[in-house]
């Protein structure tokens, strides 16, 4: 598979060079899709009107995914923050370069040998930026415009305050201030709106240029402050709420933008959320678990790609794909090539989504964090925790996890445990750890799940029965 992936990769790599030097209109040989990435975070699985919710109104990103492919069996590589984003943005497992702890703090961050996607993007002539949140490190080094982006508007580290705050998350030289490429700026307002807005300007000033956008939200991490406008537009006082529907205004206005320069037919975007849910009234219903742990609820989130003429509107692909896919969907799209001397583990979509390849992107795909890990092998799950054991689920007829199959079937365990072992042989040990009282959380998660199939309530928050969770559809 690897072979007819890289063969592939060749081939469309030659048909661009060929047609810049055809008889075709210099226009159609040099036009280029404009890429943006969208990320929410901290997401619940369901959370959304095209997820199901009945809680929360999303009309924009309903329609985005009326327009283009949801992904029902959607991953991203980590189920906390800044290991995602480092495997989002290299469409490498992170753990080939040891970035497995969340949180890094000066010096840590994102090995600078690693080419991230903004770096690819500008080596195909395209303008770049990102604004939000970065968390892939505060040094200099790390700083995105030096990792990629032409333009940077938005915070080193991973959360802050939705208002500017002078005296805490906006005191002079903090790594959670609002920063214009370098320089500590003030704000007016909420910063989801700010980041709204500079995506809509950036792409007013770059229209006429092939861009790539990461527009990495803050929403709706903690701390839970919404705008008393959003949470009355939709008749409640949960803050959660509120900030999932100022995001969606917000990439209501994004899809505006691009409409009005007419640039929505040549643009591709993608949404996902960098993890699975968590706070007091968050859903990731039906999946058990949530933020930071290895059930489904904590890495397989909300999922979409839109493409006009290229992607299928209104369709639901059920197949398993990873955050790390959209590094070489996205560059082979936009004409580049993927051999390059760090192999990528993401695959190209495309010809999987149009039906083009009726085999699935990824059979396994893998998750380790410290002391924690799992693995997937269609719709069988493991997950290992250090110092206690496995546990087997079958998420065909239990996809919230819930009844642990280990003791029935030793052998499958076996066989799951020996390809995890196997993925991990060439991968390296984390550069950082975290602090103990997280691995001791992670530790009473796991285990009190495995023997009950409920959440410890230690750690379970206050959320109502029906969006904790871990309650299966019948």
């Amino acid at each position: 598979m690897r072979l007819d992936f890289m063969n592939r990769k060749l081939f469309v790599a030659t048909v661009t060079c060929l047609a810049a030097v055809s008889d075709l209109p210099l226009q159609a040989a040099e036009q280029k899709p404009n890429v943006i990435l969208i990320l929410a975070d901290d997401l619940g699985y369901e959370d959304l009107g095209f997820q199901g919710s009945d809680r929360i109104k999303t009309p924009h990103l309903d329609r985005l995914a009326n327009m283009g492919t949801r992904f029902s069996d959607g991953h991203v590589s980590a189920s906390v923050c800044s290991p995602s984003r480092a495997g989002l943005m290299t469409g490498r497992y992170q753990q080939r370069f040891g970035h497995e702890g969340n949180s890094p703090r000066r010096p840590d961050g994102m090995d600078t040998r690693e080419q991230a996607i903004g770096q690819a993007f500008q080596s195909l002539g395209y303008r770049t930026a990102i604004f939000g949140k970065w968390h892939l490190g505060s040094e200099e080094k790390h700083y995105p415009t030096r990792r990629g982006f032409d333009v940077f508007w938005g915070l080193r580290e991973g959360s802050r305050t939705y208002w500017y705050d002078e005296k805490k998350t906006d005191k002079p030289g903090s790594d959670k201030a609002i920063e214009h490429n370098g320089t500590q700026v003030t704000f007016d307002g909420h910063l989801t709106d700010r980041l709204g807005d500079q995506t809509v300007s950036f792409i007013e000033d770059s229209k006429d240029k092939p861009f790539f956008v990461y527009l990495s939200f803050t929403a709706p991490h903690g701390p839970l402050q919404s705008k008393p406008e959003d949470m009355e537009a939709l008749g409640t006082d949960d803050h959660y709420l509120g900030l999932i529907y100022g995001m969606d205004r917000n990439i209501g206005k994004v899809l505006s933008a691009l409409e009005r320069h007419q640039l929505m037919d040549n643009t591709i975007i993608w949404f996902l959320s960098g993890n699975g849910g968590i706070g007091p009234t968050f859903s990731n219903y039906p999946l058990g678990g949530k933020k930071g742990f290895k059930f489904e609820g904590g890495h397989r989130v909300p999922f979409l790609l839109y493409w006009k003429d290229h992607v299928p509107a209104g369709k639901t692909y059920d197949r398993m794909v990873s955050a790390l896919d959209i590094y070489p969907t996205s560059l082979v799209a936009a004409g580049g090539s993927l051999i390059q001397p760090r192999e990528v583990d993401g695959v190209d979509l495309m010809p999987y989504v149009t039906g083009e390849n009726d085999g699935t992107p990824h059979q396994r795909l893998y998750w380790r964090k410290l002391e924690c890990a799992a693995m997937r092998d269609g719709h069988w799950k493991l997950i290992r925790v250090d110092g206690y054991g496995h546990a087997l689920y079958n998420l065909k007829d239990d996809i919230a996890e819930r009844k642990d199959l280990a003791a029935q079937q030793p052998e499958r365990v076996s066989q799951l445990n020996g390809l995890l072992e196997a993925w991990e042989r060439d991968k390296m040990e984390p550069l950082w750890e975290e602090v103990a009282r997280y691995t001791v959380m992670r530790y009473q998660y796991h285990t009190q799940r495995f023997k009950t199939g409920e959440i410890d309530p230690m750690v379970s928050g206050n959320a109502p029965k029906r969006n904790s969770g871990n309650t299966n559809k019948q």
